[in-house]
């Protein structure tokens, strides 16, 4: 057995490197992996709940992180929630409002987003929230983040045709919307696909561009002229409800263009990546430290793939977890490719305002719905705060 010693930081206690490696294997035992020569994989189908309870413990972690947060404001933010005698399904007139830092509304983005399955990252670089409101009630209908797109996705690189010189260039048209979705009672009459058509409106397009255009990059000091032409997302539970057939006439489309890898670090979060990082820093290894603004958006993968092959564990083997999430991108001009591949540099934006793209989805979806279903009226906002302190899943409203 292996003599060497880590040192995991606030854990306050020393494992041996063999000790970190049964963590290891343990931990992803329980969330629900079976082991495969030097790998990890999920064994059977992939539905969404199954995706869910892979999520699970990620869940409970963010979850206990906040408790506090929640315990302080849950009181008075969950009366931004509506409850389902609020609700006129057809008088529906959401407004986008911008989230700033340090508000109410910023509060209030964290807290509804620790509703979600799946944890929601913080994003990376350029950033915009908005919480979507309805004004016949003044409570939330949803909420979603764009921030800066990950360097390397090959589903997206590959349908744009960029080289790698192209990417270098011209990613910063795109932005890759990291938070989507409605929250209940909305969520139950579709109102997924109205926030996440919104994302495409001529309001946001406005909104990037007072923040952004024009400015000075911290980092590289250079002046931003891009225009916004492009939105990425991807599913977060397999393949996607809410993107799925969502085209708005003269408006946004969502466009499936492939799907991940299955690659990335969810399954190491919380305690297990504390213990990976706290490793590293062990042995004086730069990385452990490398999260400070400017170091990159995947810190988080190499700290794992460094410690892992530190620890003679094939940092592939167990970043590959082969659950694949659908890519999707929204044009938001008629001539984006042309723009992306630097062949015109004049945009033609095809945005259309939130008051169209909600008139839209009202009849298409939410008042059909509406007719169809009626258990958006039975709920209740109480079960937000059981949901958020008991550890509940957000698919069990």
């Amino acid at each position: 057995m292996s003599t060497e010693r880590c040192d995991p930081g606030s854990s306050n206690h020393l494992l041996t490197t063999d000790s970190l490696r049964k963590a290891i294997h343990t931990h992803l035992l329980s969330l629900g992996f079976s082991k495969n020569g030097d790998g990890y994989f999920v064994d059977g189908e992939l539905t969404k709940q199954r995706i869910r309870d892979l999520h699970s413990g990620h869940r409970r972690e963010v979850l206990e992180r906040n408790r506090s947060f929640v315990e302080t404001h849950g009181p008075e933010l969950v009366h931004h929630f509506a409850t389902g005698t609020q609700i006129d399904p057809a008088s529906i007139d959401p407004e986008l409002v911008e989230v700033k830092p340090d508000s109410l509304e910023s509060r209030l983005f964290r807290f509804a987003s620790l509703l979600w399955s799946v944890p929601v990252s913080q994003g990376f670089g350029r950033r915009l929230r908005f919480l979507v409101r309805d004004r016949q009630n003044g409570c939330l209908i949803g909420l979603f983040a764009l921030g800066d797109p990950v360097f390397n996705l090959s589903a997206r690189d590959n349908w744009i045709g960029w080289t790698h010189k192209d990417r270098s260039q011209r990613l910063v048209h795109v932005m890759d919307a990291y938070v989507v979705g409605a929250l209940p009672p909305y969520s139950f009459l579709i109102g997924g696909k109205l926030v996440a058509a919104l994302m495409g409106s001529k309001e946001v397009k406005d909104a990037y561009e007072r923040k952004y255009l024009g400015k000075r990059a911290i980092i590289s000091k250079k002046r931003n002229r891009a225009r916004l032409v492009l939105l990425t997302t991807t599913s977060a539970l397999g393949r996607s409800s809410i993107y799925n057939r969502l085209v708005i006439r003269e408006g946004p489309r969502f466009i499936r263009i492939g799907v991940t890898k299955g690659f990335g670090h969810f399954h190491l979060s919380g305690e297990i990546f504390e213990l990976l990082r706290a490793y590293l820093e062990a042995l004086g290894h730069p990385y452990a430290s490398g999260h400070r603004f400017g170091m990159g958006p995947n810190w988080k993968i190499r700290v794992v793939r460094t410690a892992l092959e530190k620890l003679g564990i094939d940092g592939n083997a167990i970043l590959r977890h082969g659950i694949e999430r659908e890519v999707y991108a929204i044009p938001l001009a008629r001539n984006w490719r042309d723009i992306l591949l630097g062949n015109q540099k004049n945009v033609r934006s095809c945005v259309l305002p939130v008051s169209e793209i909600a008139d839209f989805c009202l009849r298409r979806w939410i008042i059909p719905r509406a007719a169809r279903d009626k258990r958006y009226k039975r709920f209740a906002r109480y079960r937000i705060m059981e949901c958020l302190l008991n550890g509940g899943p957000e698919s069990a409203w």
